[in-house]
Protein backbone atom coordinates (compact mmCIF):
# COMPACT_ATOMS: atom_id res chain seq x y z
CA UNK A 1 0.00 0.00 0.00
CA UNK A 2 1.35 3.43 -0.92
CA UNK A 3 1.99 6.17 1.62
CA UNK A 4 -1.05 8.03 0.30
CA UNK A 5 -3.20 4.91 0.70
CA UNK A 6 -1.94 4.45 4.25
CA UNK A 7 -2.84 8.07 4.95
CA UNK A 8 -6.33 7.54 3.59
CA UNK A 9 -6.81 4.22 5.41
CA UNK A 10 -6.70 6.09 8.74
CA UNK A 11 -10.19 7.30 7.88
CA UNK A 12 -11.63 3.77 7.94
CA UNK A 13 -12.62 3.81 11.65
CA UNK A 14 -15.01 6.68 10.93
CA UNK A 15 -17.10 4.36 8.78
CA UNK A 16 -17.97 2.30 11.87
CA UNK A 17 -18.84 5.09 14.31
CA UNK A 18 -22.42 4.75 15.53
CA UNK A 19 -22.81 8.54 15.84
CA UNK A 20 -21.87 10.45 12.69
CA UNK A 21 -19.55 13.43 12.98
CA UNK A 22 -20.51 15.34 9.83
CA UNK A 23 -18.48 18.48 10.55
CA UNK A 24 -15.29 16.50 11.10
CA UNK A 25 -15.96 14.26 8.09
CA UNK A 26 -16.47 17.27 5.80
CA UNK A 27 -13.16 18.65 7.00
CA UNK A 28 -11.43 15.30 6.46
CA UNK A 29 -12.81 15.05 2.93
CA UNK A 30 -11.53 18.55 2.25
CA UNK A 31 -8.08 17.80 3.67
CA UNK A 32 -7.78 14.65 1.56
CA UNK A 33 -8.88 16.45 -1.60
CA UNK A 34 -6.36 19.20 -0.92
CA UNK A 35 -3.61 16.59 -0.57
CA UNK A 36 -4.62 14.84 -3.79
CA UNK A 37 -4.65 18.17 -5.65
CA UNK A 38 -1.21 19.11 -4.38
CA UNK A 39 0.13 15.64 -5.25
CA UNK A 40 -1.19 16.22 -8.77
CA UNK A 41 0.77 19.47 -8.98
CA UNK A 42 -2.30 21.67 -9.45
CA UNK A 43 -3.10 24.99 -7.88
CA UNK A 44 -6.58 25.59 -6.54
CA UNK A 45 -7.36 27.91 -9.47
CA UNK A 46 -6.11 25.36 -12.03
CA UNK A 47 -8.14 22.53 -10.52
CA UNK A 48 -11.28 24.64 -10.28
CA UNK A 49 -10.97 25.69 -13.90
CA UNK A 50 -10.47 22.10 -15.09
CA UNK A 51 -13.70 20.84 -13.48
CA UNK A 52 -15.75 23.99 -14.10
CA UNK A 53 -15.89 25.22 -10.49
CA UNK A 54 -15.32 28.72 -9.27
CA UNK A 55 -12.20 29.03 -7.10
CA UNK A 56 -14.48 30.01 -4.21
CA UNK A 57 -16.46 26.77 -4.54
CA UNK A 58 -13.35 24.62 -4.49
CA UNK A 59 -12.02 26.61 -1.54
CA UNK A 60 -15.21 25.88 0.43
CA UNK A 61 -14.99 22.17 -0.41
CA UNK A 62 -11.36 21.94 0.69
CA UNK A 63 -12.11 23.87 3.90
CA UNK A 64 -15.05 21.59 4.73
CA UNK A 65 -17.38 24.54 5.18
CA UNK A 66 -21.12 24.77 4.67
CA UNK A 67 -24.06 23.09 6.35
CA UNK A 68 -24.05 20.30 3.75
CA UNK A 69 -21.10 18.32 2.33
CA UNK A 70 -20.18 18.63 -1.36
CA UNK A 71 -22.09 16.48 -3.80
CA UNK A 72 -20.75 13.09 -4.80
CA UNK A 73 -20.63 14.22 -8.43
CA UNK A 74 -18.39 17.17 -7.53
CA UNK A 75 -16.03 14.99 -5.47
CA UNK A 76 -15.88 12.34 -8.21
CA UNK A 77 -14.95 15.03 -10.74
CA UNK A 78 -12.06 16.13 -8.54
CA UNK A 79 -10.87 12.59 -7.85
CA UNK A 80 -10.86 11.83 -11.57
CA UNK A 81 -8.93 15.00 -12.29
CA UNK A 82 -6.31 14.12 -9.68
CA UNK A 83 -5.96 10.54 -10.91
CA UNK A 84 -6.78 9.14 -7.46
CA UNK A 85 -6.64 5.34 -7.32
CA UNK A 86 -9.74 3.18 -6.84
CA UNK A 87 -9.12 2.33 -3.17
CA UNK A 88 -8.62 5.93 -2.10
CA UNK A 89 -11.56 7.14 -4.16
CA UNK A 90 -13.89 4.47 -2.80
CA UNK A 91 -12.98 5.18 0.81
CA UNK A 92 -13.28 8.94 0.43
CA UNK A 93 -16.71 8.60 -1.18
CA UNK A 94 -17.88 6.41 1.71
CA UNK A 95 -16.68 9.05 4.14
CA UNK A 96 -18.51 11.68 2.09
CA UNK A 97 -21.77 9.73 2.37
CA UNK A 98 -21.37 9.49 6.14
CA UNK A 99 -20.77 13.25 6.20
CA UNK A 100 -24.28 13.63 4.82
CA UNK A 101 -25.85 11.92 7.84
CA UNK A 102 -27.17 14.55 10.26
CA UNK A 103 -25.60 14.95 13.67
CA UNK A 104 -27.95 15.07 16.64
CA UNK A 105 -27.68 18.89 16.81
CA UNK A 106 -28.81 19.30 13.21
CA UNK A 107 -32.30 18.22 14.17
CA UNK A 108 -32.89 21.65 15.73
CA UNK A 109 -34.42 24.39 13.59
CA UNK A 110 -32.28 27.17 12.14
CA UNK A 111 -33.60 29.77 14.57
CA UNK A 112 -31.92 27.92 17.42
CA UNK A 113 -29.13 26.43 15.32
CA UNK A 114 -27.96 28.96 12.68
CA UNK A 115 -25.21 27.77 10.35
CA UNK A 116 -22.35 29.35 12.31
CA UNK A 117 -23.53 27.73 15.54
CA UNK A 118 -24.11 24.43 13.77
CA UNK A 119 -20.47 24.50 12.77
CA UNK A 120 -19.26 25.25 16.30
CA UNK A 121 -21.22 22.37 17.84
CA UNK A 122 -19.98 20.01 15.12
CA UNK A 123 -16.38 21.10 15.70
CA UNK A 124 -16.71 20.62 19.45
CA UNK A 125 -18.13 17.14 18.92
CA UNK A 126 -15.07 16.26 16.83
CA UNK A 127 -12.34 18.04 18.78
CA UNK A 128 -9.61 16.29 20.74
CA UNK A 129 -8.94 19.41 22.83
CA UNK A 130 -11.14 22.40 23.61
CA UNK A 131 -9.66 25.48 25.23
CA UNK A 132 -11.93 28.33 26.22
CA UNK A 133 -11.84 31.68 27.98
CA UNK A 134 -14.96 33.35 29.34
CA UNK A 135 -15.21 36.84 30.80
CA UNK A 136 -18.97 37.05 31.42
CA UNK A 137 -20.53 33.60 31.76
CA UNK A 138 -19.62 30.09 32.84
CA UNK A 139 -18.48 28.20 29.70
CA UNK A 140 -21.45 26.58 28.00
CA UNK A 141 -20.17 23.00 28.38
CA UNK A 142 -19.94 23.52 32.15
CA UNK A 143 -23.32 25.15 32.78
CA UNK A 144 -26.19 23.71 34.80
CA UNK A 145 -29.72 23.73 33.36
CA UNK A 146 -30.96 26.49 35.69
CA UNK A 147 -27.92 28.66 34.99
CA UNK A 148 -28.41 28.17 31.24
CA UNK A 149 -32.05 29.16 31.59
CA UNK A 150 -31.00 32.38 33.32
CA UNK A 151 -28.44 33.11 30.57
CA UNK A 152 -31.03 32.54 27.83
CA UNK A 153 -33.66 34.67 29.56
CA UNK A 154 -31.14 37.45 30.04
CA UNK A 155 -30.08 37.40 26.39
CA UNK A 156 -33.56 36.82 24.94
CA UNK A 157 -35.99 38.42 27.38
CA UNK A 158 -38.92 38.21 24.96
CA UNK A 159 -38.40 34.59 23.89
CA UNK A 160 -41.42 32.31 24.46
CA UNK A 161 -41.06 29.60 27.09
CA UNK A 162 -40.93 26.76 24.57
CA UNK A 163 -37.97 28.39 22.82
CA UNK A 164 -36.18 28.94 26.13
CA UNK A 165 -36.71 25.29 27.00
CA UNK A 166 -35.39 24.13 23.64
CA UNK A 167 -32.26 26.21 24.09
CA UNK A 168 -31.72 24.80 27.56
CA UNK A 169 -32.18 21.25 26.24
CA UNK A 170 -29.68 21.95 23.47
CA UNK A 171 -27.07 23.25 25.94
CA UNK A 172 -27.51 20.22 28.21
CA UNK A 173 -27.22 17.85 25.25
CA UNK A 174 -24.00 19.56 24.22
CA UNK A 175 -22.62 19.15 27.74
CA UNK A 176 -22.99 15.37 27.45
CA UNK A 177 -19.87 15.57 25.29
CA UNK A 178 -17.83 15.65 28.49
CA UNK A 179 -19.36 12.37 29.70
CA UNK A 180 -18.38 10.32 26.65
CA UNK A 181 -15.73 7.63 26.91
CA UNK A 182 -13.75 9.54 24.29
CA UNK A 183 -14.46 12.95 25.80
CA UNK A 184 -12.16 15.75 24.64
CA UNK A 185 -9.76 17.47 26.98
CA UNK A 186 -11.42 20.68 28.17
CA UNK A 187 -9.24 23.49 29.49
CA UNK A 188 -11.34 26.43 30.63
CA UNK A 189 -10.16 29.75 32.03
CA UNK A 190 -12.76 32.13 33.45
CA UNK A 191 -12.63 35.55 35.02
CA UNK A 192 -13.45 35.65 38.74
CA UNK A 193 -16.22 38.17 38.04
CA UNK A 194 -18.19 35.31 36.49
CA UNK A 195 -18.46 33.74 39.95
CA UNK A 196 -19.84 36.95 41.45
CA UNK A 197 -22.35 37.83 38.72
CA UNK A 198 -25.69 36.49 39.97
CA UNK A 199 -27.77 34.89 37.24
CA UNK A 200 -31.13 33.47 38.22
CA UNK A 201 -30.75 33.54 42.00
CA UNK A 202 -28.19 32.82 44.73
CA UNK A 203 -29.48 29.23 44.77
CA UNK A 204 -28.84 28.89 41.04
CA UNK A 205 -25.33 30.26 41.50
CA UNK A 206 -24.58 27.94 44.42
CA UNK A 207 -25.64 24.94 42.33
CA UNK A 208 -23.57 26.21 39.40
CA UNK A 209 -20.40 26.67 41.45
CA UNK A 210 -20.89 23.26 43.06
CA UNK A 211 -21.13 21.79 39.57
CA UNK A 212 -17.90 23.52 38.57
CA UNK A 213 -16.13 22.00 41.58
CA UNK A 214 -17.28 18.53 40.57
CA UNK A 215 -16.41 18.97 36.90
CA UNK A 216 -12.97 20.40 37.75
CA UNK A 217 -12.09 17.13 39.46
CA UNK A 218 -12.60 15.07 36.33
CA UNK A 219 -9.32 13.95 34.75
CA UNK A 220 -10.11 15.44 31.35
CA UNK A 221 -11.26 18.85 32.66
CA UNK A 222 -8.88 21.64 33.70
CA UNK A 223 -10.46 24.73 35.21
CA UNK A 224 -8.65 27.92 36.18
CA UNK A 225 -9.92 31.27 37.45
CA UNK A 226 -8.21 34.59 36.80
CA UNK A 227 -8.60 36.38 40.17
CA UNK A 228 -9.78 39.97 40.37
CA UNK A 229 -6.55 40.80 42.16
CA UNK A 230 -4.65 40.31 38.89
CA UNK A 231 -5.11 43.87 37.67
CA UNK A 232 -2.87 43.58 34.61
CA UNK A 233 -4.28 40.32 33.28
CA UNK A 234 -3.88 39.91 29.53
CA UNK A 235 -7.54 38.96 29.15
CA UNK A 236 -9.10 39.72 25.76
CA UNK A 237 -12.40 41.59 25.66
CA UNK A 238 -14.36 38.72 24.11
CA UNK A 239 -14.73 34.99 24.79
CA UNK A 240 -12.41 32.62 22.93
CA UNK A 241 -12.87 28.99 21.99
CA UNK A 242 -9.82 27.18 20.61
CA UNK A 243 -10.29 23.75 19.05
CA UNK A 244 -7.61 21.21 18.20
CA UNK A 245 -8.14 17.93 16.36
CA UNK A 246 -6.08 14.79 16.68
CA UNK A 247 -4.09 12.94 14.10
CA UNK A 248 -5.35 14.14 10.71
CA UNK A 249 -3.35 17.28 9.95
CA UNK A 250 -6.48 19.35 10.43
CA UNK A 251 -5.92 23.02 11.24
CA UNK A 252 -6.61 24.37 14.69
CA UNK A 253 -9.75 26.52 14.73
CA UNK A 254 -10.48 29.61 16.81
CA UNK A 255 -14.12 30.54 17.36
CA UNK A 256 -15.06 34.12 18.23
CA UNK A 257 -18.75 34.70 18.93
CA UNK A 258 -20.66 37.93 18.37
CA UNK A 259 -24.31 38.77 19.09
CA UNK A 260 -25.77 37.28 15.91
CA UNK A 261 -22.77 35.82 14.12
CA UNK A 262 -19.32 34.37 14.69
CA UNK A 263 -15.85 34.23 13.16
CA UNK A 264 -13.88 31.04 12.59
CA UNK A 265 -10.14 31.52 12.22
CA UNK A 266 -7.99 28.79 10.67
CA UNK A 267 -4.94 30.64 9.43
CA UNK A 268 -2.02 29.38 11.47
CA UNK A 269 -0.59 32.82 12.20
CA UNK A 270 -3.94 33.98 13.59
CA UNK A 271 -4.70 30.87 15.63
CA UNK A 272 -1.20 30.91 17.08
CA UNK A 273 -1.81 34.40 18.46
CA UNK A 274 -4.88 33.15 20.31
CA UNK A 275 -3.09 30.07 21.58
CA UNK A 276 -0.39 32.27 23.05
CA UNK A 277 -3.04 34.56 24.58
CA UNK A 278 -4.67 31.55 26.25
CA UNK A 279 -1.26 30.40 27.49
CA UNK A 280 -0.65 33.80 29.08
CA UNK A 281 -4.06 33.74 30.75
CA UNK A 282 -3.38 30.27 32.15
CA UNK A 283 -0.09 31.52 33.57
CA UNK A 284 -1.84 34.44 35.28
CA UNK A 285 -4.75 32.35 36.58
CA UNK A 286 -4.93 30.33 39.77
CA UNK A 287 -3.73 26.76 39.47
CA UNK A 288 -6.49 24.12 39.24
CA UNK A 289 -6.28 23.14 42.92
CA UNK A 290 -6.37 26.79 43.99
CA UNK A 291 -9.30 27.35 41.65
CA UNK A 292 -11.32 24.59 43.31
CA UNK A 293 -10.62 26.15 46.70
CA UNK A 294 -11.74 29.58 45.45
CA UNK A 295 -14.93 28.08 44.02
CA UNK A 296 -15.74 26.48 47.39
CA UNK A 297 -14.98 29.67 49.30
CA UNK A 298 -17.10 31.81 46.98
CA UNK A 299 -19.95 29.33 47.12
CA UNK A 300 -20.00 29.31 50.92
CA UNK A 301 -19.25 32.97 51.60
CA UNK A 302 -21.37 34.58 48.87
CA UNK A 303 -24.14 32.05 48.24
CA UNK A 304 -24.34 30.16 51.53
CA UNK A 305 -23.77 26.52 52.37
CA UNK A 306 -25.92 23.89 50.70
CA UNK A 307 -29.20 23.38 52.61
Amino acid sequence: MSADSQRTSRLEPYLDNSEPAPTLLKMLVGVQLTGFREDAGLSQEQAAREVGFSPAKLSRIEAGKGRKPPTEADVRALLNLYGTDAYQSSLLLKILRRAGEPGWWQRYDKRIMPEWFDRLVGLQEAAATIRTFEIQYVPGLLQTADYTRAVVQRGLPNAPENEVQRRVELRMRRAQLLSREDAPQLWAVIDESVLWRVLGSPEVMREQLDHLVKMAQRPHVTLQVVPLSVTNASAPAIPITYLRFGGFDLPDVVYLEHIRSANFLEDRDETEEYRLALDRLADEALQPRETIELLRQTMEQRYGAKP
